[in-house]
């Protein structure tokens, strides 16, 4: 196994570790959605009776419309996707403890490329979906984050998960790019470099950034999926 990959397993590990309550396990991909059990009361006996909630499945797909969606930021303004139609808008899930994001926005390819796109009127939203108690969750790690980053664009908070599982957000980071029509154009991983270098040697190759400048030159995004890397979204379960 080549150091790279050492490296990137010791970091898959750190990701499973929550600050302040012990490791966390992996949280693991299904192609359908889970139901979990809840009380509720029978209408004319008022007996508490099972009743069954179920995970909303995946609905976002590259080349149809992005499923709209309204989340407050870490500070509690609310956001709302169908209202930036006409924009590009970018959804970059984000974790604060993530080793993978502390590199993209520390050194890596995040460092600046929010501000950048942001003044030339893409609206970028980072999208936490760490789940209450899980690693980097909640609006408190999401402002210090934002604070350690130098991050200037809103981190919109799912602590239910429903945003990221419509969308299938697998990862930190996992990017998608909806164009100015309110299509998904592009998903997957910003770039082909975790921690900065691409395995087996070869350029890298930013897809985002790649997908980006096609949409603006009016053309189709080329590499419109890929594999996304980085640690588990840590949702809550069910």
């Amino acid at each position: 196994m080549s150091r790279h990959l050492l490296v990137l397993a010791a970091l898959l590990t750190a990701c499973s570790q929550s600050s302040g309550t012990g490791p966390q396990p992996a949280e693991g991909k299904s192609s359908s959605p889970k139901a979990t059990s809840t009380q509720s009361a029978d209408a004319k006996t008022g007996t508490p009776v099972a009743e069954t909630k179920t995970a909303p499945a995946k609905t976002a797909v590259v080349g149809q419309p992005a499923p709209d969606f309204e989340l407050a930021d870490a500070d509690g303004t609310k956001h709302k996707l169908s209202d930036h139609k006409g924009k590009l808008v970018v959804l970059e899930w984000f974790n604060p403890g993530c080793p993978f994001v502390k590199y993209a926005h520390g050194e890596g390819p995040l460092k600046d490329m929010a501000a950048k796109e942001s003044e030339q009127g893409v609206v970028w939203y980072s999208v936490n979906s760490g789940a209450a108690g899980k690693q980097g969750a909640g609006a408190d790690a999401s402002r210090e984050g934002a604070k350690t980053f130098g991050m200037t664009n809103p981190i919109l908070v799912d602590e239910d998960g429903t945003v990221g599982r419509t969308y299938g957000a697998e990862k930190t980071p996992h990017v998608f790019l909806v164009d100015t029509t309110g299509t998904l154009v592009y998903a997957g991983a910003i770039d082909n470099a975790p921690m900065g270098e691409v395995d087996g040697g070869g350029p890298k190759v930013n897809y985002l950034a790649e997908a980006l400048a096609a949409v603006r030159a009016g053309k189709p995004v080329a590499t419109a999926e890929t594999k996304s890397y980085g640690c588990s979204v840590k949702y809550a379960k069910g």
